[in-house]
């Protein structure tokens, strides 16, 4: 095994670069025990390894601490010495989302990734409403969006052929697939993405069969598997954790839990992005300030009146836009508070050196 082999590359490299004089080795992480993390290094030697106490205070939220698919800097440890995680290399792209609850933090869930692949299939799971939301936080990571409309063997074929065009009309840029198990020939397309050194993670519901694909992909049970109603599509998904395991053929497979429910990490720059039509379509109102209600002059009312835009796009669009403007105001809320806390406790601090300094004075 080589770091190449690993997803190394050039830029990596010269981030790495201060580093060499220190004798510290890169590793990728590959799996977060809570306490500890699996790294694996270049030469192929899997290592337990621990987060050194400076890349953890420097870190300012919990998404700036090392997770599966980052880069770091290793100090390999000698006999009976912890080997110890000593800074984290910046990441080249991130795929995350908000964590579940009230809470304003972001939730990495697979960094240095160049092809995010979302698994569905067109029954139950189908819902292009939670297919915009995987949009949106794949256009923030950077990465490459690619769609697998799976069990396709379950559903008809004008079915499996309708939820394919319409991800396709929804994304024009997302690659999309029908795939199933039945026909391993349909997953030939899938193979073509992993070449050496490329990341892919698997995103997508419990039961939509990600556990089987990669299962495939790995030549083997790599994970157990339990059995999915074939009727309901419901089923317990097998995934606990968030792996990294490289392929023997080439290409590197970042696999995670079933995401219930994705809660947007993004910013308006990448919400207009995904739906440049409607943006399109606002800039031709007839007044700048249109708040695409009911009246005259509204052409994305017009479009929607005349089929043009279907209304369950534009909806979809509003409460995306809602919800990330109300992430937006509890995370500069959260901001304000912490900038509280930090003058407060600033304060603090000054008056107790100054009155540890007038008694030094006074005595």
């Amino acid at each position: 095994m080589t770091l190449e082999e690993l997803g190394w590359n050039e830029e990596f490299a010269f981030e790495f670069s201060p580093y060499l004089e220190k004798k510290w080795e890169p590793a990728r992480l590959i799996r977060d025990n809570k306490i500890t993390y699996g790294a694996l290094l270049g030469d192929g030697r899997e290592l337990e390894v621990v987060m050194s106490g400076k890349v953890y205070h420097d870190a300012e939220t919990d998404a700036e601490l090392p997770a599966v698919g980052d880069w770091v800097a290793l100090e390999v440890g000698g006999e009976n010495k912890e080997h110890v995680i000593r800074a984290r290399l910046p990441r080249q792209t991130c795929l995350s989302r908000k964590m579940s609850g009230r809470s304003t933090e972001e939730q990495v869930i697979a960094s240095n990734v160049q092809i995010v692949v979302v698994v569905t299939d067109a029954g139950p799971d189908f819902n292009l409403r939670r297919m915009e939301r995987y949009f949106a936080i794949i256009g923030r990571s950077r990465a490459k969006a690619v769609v697998l409309i799976n069990k396709a063997d379950l559903f008809s074929e004008e079915e499996n052929q309708a939820a394919a065009e319409s991800i396709r009309m929804q994304n024009p840029s997302a690659e999309v697939h029908i795939t199933t198990l039945r026909k391993k020939s349909s997953l030939k397309a899938l193979k073509s993405y992993l070449r050496t050194g490329v990341s892919m993670t698997f995103i997508g519901s419990s039961g939509t069969g990600k556990s089987s694909v990669i299962n495939h992909l790995l030549g083997g049970e790599y994970q157990w598997t339990d059995e999915v109603n074939e009727i309901t599509g419901k089923g317990r998904h097998t995934t606990t954790a968030r792996e990294l395991m490289v392929l023997r053929q080439g290409g590197i497979i970042i696999d995670n839990p079933g995401i219930r429910e994705v809660h947007m990490w993004t910013d308006e720059s990448t919400l207009r992005d995904q739906f440049s039509d409607i943006e399109e379509l606002a800039g031709k109102c007839r007044f700048d300030d249109c708040r695409h209600g009911p009246h005259a002059g509204c052409a994305i009312r017009d479009a929607v009146s005349e089929g043009k835009l279907a209304l369950s796009r534009l909806e979809g669009f509003f409460k995306l836009e809602e919800e990330i403007a109300k992430l937006r105001l509890s995370r500069e809320k959260r901001q304000m508070t912490v900038d509280r806390r930090d003058r407060r406790d600033l304060r603090i601090k000054s008056r107790n050196y100054e009155a540890k300094r007038n008694r030094y004075s006074e005595e």
